[in-house]
């Protein structure tokens, strides 16, 4: 265990869990983008009759993660043994998935770029909105805080025998968020230099499903982490 009454950490970060997959909704809903080819940010475009829907869906995400984030680290605060530099990372890196993830709402796309060839060409000309750059920078943003964060506190479970759930399912959502960020950033490569989106979409989308799950690992982790904190090797 890492910290005293996670209940209320848990219930945070499940709920954000859970509100991180709402774009799942693209199957029931007729949004007109292909999920294979598009952006998931392309789904709360400002031009997109949902986008208000997936806007407040991914305000709300990073909201429910930030304070759950911030929470836990008030609650480091006051158990010296939880104290611990993986520990510490991994939950700043998860305040700042929250903060980038819930500024991403605020910061739409103006038009669809993979599917719109009108929309690629302004943005490459540099016309299009200054929530453009913007959004780029805060989805990079909430991206590395997710990974910042699902590494160091993967690793405080294993090294610090905390977290059972997470300490054995942990490591190999690790490695499949590694190969899907990856994937996704060689195809926007790709398709930022004219070569096509090369299921930019399937990957993104698996990128971020594959952190909605992990934090639901560390949701369950954390509801069930009822014993006092053990001695473990020191960092």
């Amino acid at each position: 265990m890492s910290l005293t009454g996670t209940r209320p950490v848990a219930a945070l970060i499940g709920l954000g869990a859970a509100t991180y997959t709402a774009w799942v909704l693209e199957v029931v809903f007729s949004t007109g983008l292909n999920p294979v080819e598009t952006y998931v940010s392309e789904l709360a475009a400002q031009d997109q009759p949902l986008g208000g829907l997936f806007r407040a869906t991914d305000f709300t995400a990073g909201v429910l993660v930030l304070a759950g984030s911030l929470l836990a680290l008030l609650r480091l605060a006051e158990v010296p043994e939880a104290r611990r530099p993986w520990s510490l990372t991994g939950w700043c890196g998860l305040a700042l998935f929250g903060a980038a993830t819930a500024a991403d709402a605020w910061l739409p796309l103006s038009c669809k770029p993979t599917v719109d060839p009108e929309c690629a060409a302004r943005e490459t000309a540099g016309l299009v909105p200054a929530t453009h750059q913007a959004h780029a920078i805060s989805s990079s943003l909430a991206m590395c805080g997710a990974l910042a964060g699902i590494v160091a506190l993967t690793v405080a479970a294993r090294r610090y025998r905390w977290w059972p759930p997470l300490a054995r399912f942990g490591p190999a959502l690790v490695m499949l968020e590694l190969a899907a960020t990856v994937w996704t950033l060689t195809a926007i490569a790709l398709f930022s230099a004219g070569h096509g989106t090369w299921a930019l979409g399937a990957g993104q989308r698996l990128q971020v499903l594959l952190v909605a799950l992990w934090l639901g690992v560390l949701a369950c982790a954390l509801a069930a982490d009822r014993t006092p904190p053990r001695p473990g090797p020191r960092p």
